[in-house]
């Protein structure tokens, strides 16, 4: 125990003078005579002896009143655990992410008690200390130290982020200035998703305080993911949106509503019930003749924990697939009935003498149907267009020329066969992707078409189509590379393929491999870089991205594929246009990471065994305001005695009353 205040002590010399009060009475006695006393003695005998007993009680408590009195002047405390040095600097984080939008157990959001926890620390060190605050923005205000007053203004200011941070992005952002802070406080939730990879060396010259913010336990529901049915459908083509939810509450969700609005306009609803910890699935017509760009919302109401509620797509529908056929004749193909659906898709179609090579651009889909010999130039032309993400379908003649072709698609047992007689395709593998949301029954005795093949390569396990000898009739050589070739032509009496029913979803569906990119429904905040295919050029001016607010990402084009560096801080959940100028390019929707949905914490035993239990590492308790407040002042400030020594001073001067006015 140490005094903030030890010259008060000299005032203990006062204790002095109750002492020569009671020594020396300065009353006089008077004898009186009697003339038998006998009886008179016993009783002064046994009156003096209570006499003494009361006037050593009274100056007991006279002196322990002044005792604890000048004690409580000279402010005793126990010493802190930890000692205050002058001019050190204090690093504050603050989890700000969404989940600490959760409530605790005191009924104040997660936030608000970390920022009452960061007031404490402020107000705790001396006046002269400098404070730097980091959240998860790793905004510019974090780069420079402040004074208290500045440090309160700014703990004051601080809002959710949609940012989110793993324990190693924040512990690599407070080392960036080697030795400049000797004390870290690290306010959390320590939500076990979103922690990453636990750490193990720490910087031991550096005092570590992890300060717990201890969530409620509070059911939360939230959309795990989304998709289409027909992600390349187009003009009104029909379409089902498939919506997952989970369930990370410890009861079951019954009859949450689930709300689809596209373009701010109410499509549909769906009820669904969801068990603990689990998933279900609903989904939505989407019979609205949509093409463009347009803004799908999936809402809810899930309560208390709300800020998950919304989820972002963008239903982008091209207006047309853009389709070039490369034929060796003037004839009427087959593929020309099968994409002469002008509400989908453009179609042309070119003699090979009379190709203009720079149409490639502008195509999704390239089908070079019946051309037995490719010159180099177009064989040149085809691979840099497919390596810019566009589809090639090769539909070979009857005498194929085997050099081109294996340049093409890479195959190099490709060989040619004598022309033979009709073999029937085996059933599709409904498992195979390609198949996905094509059949709406899966029916094994399906009647499958006939073809001669004129061309043959080895064994492909992952063919699309096959004959009934396991010789791949349709394969996708690479899978990186949108390269599809046919074995046999499409000429009758060499294939029933192109009047079969399997003919023209085969066909629409090589049709939308070449629109796989940027056509993804949304990102989530963790995604720093997203691409997508471009059909126009950038020019000088760069492209900005257009919603809560404008932003600049830093942008690359190669081969018309668009890769754009998301600055995370930057983004909020919602729709942002891709803007050149005043024309919108596409419609991009960002979402919270799904992660942070999921608000189960890690225990503090687990979290310091995880991290290996440091020397220069200890941990707040952290159960609420008033709890974090004495014990910061414990750890720091010492604990103060004063008040004890003023309560007992008072005690023992109530003690001398009493004794004074009831022992006679």
């Amino acid at each position: 125990m140490t005094f903030l205040s030890p010259l008060f002590l000299w005032a203990l010399a006062a204790l002095s003078i109750p002492v020569i009060i009671h020594l020396f009475n300065f009353r006089r006695t008077r004898r009186v005579l009697f003339s038998n006393n006998r009886f008179l003695r016993q009783v002064q005998e046994v009156s003096t002896a209570k006499r003494k007993l009361r006037h050593y009680l009274i100056l007991a408590s006279r002196m322990l009143f002044l005792a604890f009195l000048v004690l409580a002047f000279a402010q005793p405390v126990i010493p802190a655990r930890e000692q205050l040095q002058t001019g050190r600097n204090v690093l504050i984080y603050i989890d700000n992410s969404q989940s600490m939008s959760a409530e605790t157990d005191e009924k104040l959001r997660g936030l608000d008690a970390a920022v009452r926890f960061g007031t404490e620390i402020v107000q705790a060190f001396p006046a002269e200390t400098k404070y730097k605050i980091l959240t998860n923005d790793f905004a510019p205000f974090s780069n420079t130290y402040k004074t208290r007053p500045e440090a309160l203004d700014l703990l004051a200011s601080l809002r959710l982020s949609s940012q989110s941070r793993t324990m190693e992005e924040v512990r690599a952002r407070m080392l960036e200035e080697p030795g400049a802070t000797s004390e870290i406080f690290w306010i959390s939730d320590f939500q076990q998703s979103t922690l990453g990879k636990i750490p193990v060396n720490w910087d031991s010259a550096r005092n570590w305080r992890l300060v717990p913010i201890p969530l409620a336990k509070a059911p939360n529901v939230f959309v795990d993911t989304a998709f289409l049915s027909n992600p390349f459908a187009s003009k009104g083509e029909k379409n089902v949106l498939t919506v997952r939810v989970r369930n990370e509450g410890s009861a079951e969700a019954q009859d949450l509503n689930l709300r689809l609005a596209v373009n701010g306009v109410q499509e549909g609803t769906s009820s669904v019930d969801i068990s603990p910890g689990g998933v279900a699935e609903t989904s939505f017509d989407l019979t609205t003749a949509l093409s463009g760009l347009n803004r799908g919302v999936i809402s809810f109401n899930d309560f208390p924990v709300s800020f998950d509620n919304e989820f972002f797509m963008a239903l982008n529908f091209n207006d047309k697939i853009n389709v070039i056929e490369i034929k060796s004749a003037r004839d009427v193909t087959p593929v020309e009935k099968v994409y002469g659906n002008e509400s989908v898709f453009a179609f042309r179609s070119f003699i090979n003498d009379n190709f203009n090579q720079s149409l490639l651009e502008d195509a999704n889909l390239v089908v070079l149907n019946g051309i037995d010999q490719p010159d180099p130039s177009l064989s040149g032309a085809l691979a840099q267009f497919v390596a810019q993400g566009g589809a090639l379908l090769i539909v070979p003649g009857k005498n194929p020329g085997l050099d081109a072709y294996k340049t093409i698609t890479g195959i190099a047992s490709l060989k040619t066969v004598g022309q033979g007689a009709l073999r029937e395709l085996d059933k599709p593998d409904f498992g195979n992707p390609f198949f996905e949301n094509v059949f709406e029954e899966q029916n094994a005795s399906l009647d499958m078409p006939e073809a001669a093949p004129v061309l043959s390569w080895a064994t492909d396990r992952n063919a699309i189509l096959r004959f009934r000898d396991d010789a791949p009739f349709l394969s996708q050589p690479r899978a990186d590379r949108a390269v599809f070739l046919l074995a046999s032509p499409l000429q009758p009496g060499l294939s029933t393929f192109s009047s079969h029913a399997l003919f023209v979803p085969v066909m629409y569906r090589l049709a939308s491999s070449g629109k796989k990119e940027g056509s993804r429904l949304y990102f989530n905040m963790k995604e720093s870089v997203v691409s997508m295919r471009i059909d126009s050029a950038m020019g000088e001016e760069p492209l900005k991205l257009s919603g809560s607010n404008e932003v600049v990402p830093g942008q690359r084009l190669v081969n018309r594929m668009l890769t754009l560096d998301i600055p995370r801080y930057a983004i909020t959940p919602g729709f942002y246009s891709l803007m050149r100028r005043s024309d919108t390019l596409n419609l991009l929707a960002f979402n919270l990471d799904k992660n942070e949905s999921v608000l189960v914490q890690k225990s503090s035993d687990v979290l310091l065994s995880e991290m290996g239990n440091p020397k220069s590492m200890s941990m707040f308790s952290g159960a609420g305001s008033d709890t974090f407040g004495n014990e910061i002042k414990e750890r720091y400030l010492g604990k103060p005695l004063w008040k004890y020594a003023l309560l007992l001073a008072l005690f023992f001067l109530l003690a001398e009353v009493l004794l004074t006015r009831f022992l006679k």
